[in-house]
């Protein structure tokens, strides 16, 4: 089977997973009285409209149906972009979860790469370096990062390089620069062309905001990159020294190859599969909003949205939120599963 063939057969698959997936939200939905419902359907406020009005939503969208029929509505109502209304933000789900998309995007962006090649460089060198004071060292600070909090880790930071020396500030949600971005918006002298500030920043040649971008980024990246990093220096060593105890390494060391042919391109090649499973899973859950990192410095991501509307059992935001997770989910291991196959052909028969 090629790989075109192959990506065609996981895209199908994907079908009856998204499929139960949405099952499983609407059975869940079902324990909400209809009334509370009316929200996922509506285009404004339900807690604004009269007791009779309601009741007329009610009727009007066959919340009072048998469920096969209030599921087939819903659906019909998702495919057309109607996610409900958010009371949280008051504006539309859909609405809400496009224009907060890019600022997790945008932490995930100068992440994951980090988490990512520091992780495997550390991971490899520690297995290496096998019981030697690397190795020691490289364990002892996974095992710290991975037994510390995030939001401990978060608030220190907070404490320390905003409250106290004040060389950053928290999230964009309420900082200065934010506002005069917001009023260039409306004058037309800013132009949106990938919603990243730090991107949109250098295509509209302002410097300034670029680098007050990047000082609102630096401590949720610093706390995602080191606690995240250990769980990856954590795989990448245990995968390289089952490796380079296999017996191919060996008749490899036996053929003469040097020192970095046997490392880098024999084990670490045939070690990288967890690795990606890894990569995979820890990029889609980063995607689908960095709750504690997100809320702990105010950033307006997706993360911090859901977690307000569930503390206001906003159950539009809600529902729109998990239906992104586990498109984002199924999609992470997608491409896990094609990098599986570029890695290793034989995966593609299976």
């Amino acid at each position: 089977m090629g790989l075109r063939e192959y990506i065609i057969r996981r895209l199908i698959l994907m079908i009856p997973i998204m499929l139960g997936v949405v099952i499983l939200i609407f059975a869940i939905i079902q324990f909400v009285p209809p009334a509370q419902r009316v929200g996922l359907y509506t285009t404004g406020n339900p807690r604004e409209l009269r007791p009779e009005a309601t009741a007329q939503l009610i009727h009007q969208y066959g919340l009072d149906q048998p469920v096969w029929v209030q599921f087939y509505d819903w659906i019909v109502e998702v495919l057309r972009g109607n996610l409900g209304f958010s009371e949280t933000s008051s504006e539309q789900v859909l609405t809400g979860l496009i224009k907060r998309i890019p600022a997790t995007f945008e932490i995930v962006l100068y992440s994951a790469p980090l988490i990512i090649f520091v992780g495997i460089y550390l991971g490899v060198k520690s297995a290496v370096a096998k019981d030697k004071p690397l190795d020691h060292f490289t364990r002892v600070l996974s095992i710290m990062a991975t037994s510390l909090p995030s939001f401990f880790f978060g608030v220190t930071l907070s404490a320390i390089f905003i409250a106290q020396l004040k060389w950053t500030t928290a999230g964009r949600m309420n900082v200065g620069y934010f506002s005069t971005y917001v009023s260039m918006l409306g004058q037309g002298n800013w132009h949106v062309y990938t919603g990243l500030l730090t991107i949109d920043s250098l295509f509209n040649g302002r410097l300034d905001f670029f680098v007050d971008s990047i000082t609102h980024l630096v401590l949720p990246v610093t706390v995602l990159v080191f606690i995240q990093t250990a769980v990856m220096v954590r795989v990448t060593r245990s995968s390289m020294l089952e490796a380079l105890g296999k017996t191919y390494i060996t008749a490899a060391r036996a053929k003469g190859l040097t020192r970095s042919e046997v490392i880098y391109k024999h084990a670490r090649r045939n070690a990288l599969i967890p690795v990606v499973t890894i990569s995979g899973l820890l990029v889609g859950g980063m995607m689908t909003g960095l709750v504690i990192t997100e809320t702990v410095f105010l950033f307006p991501g997706i993360g911090n949205w859901a977690a307000t509307a569930s503390q206001r059992f906003d159950l539009p935001v809600v529902a729109a939120y998990s239906m992104f997770s586990a498109a984002v989910f199924v999609l992470s291991n997608l491409i896990v599963d094609v990098l599986y196959a570029y890695i290793d052909p034989r995966i593609r028969l299976g």
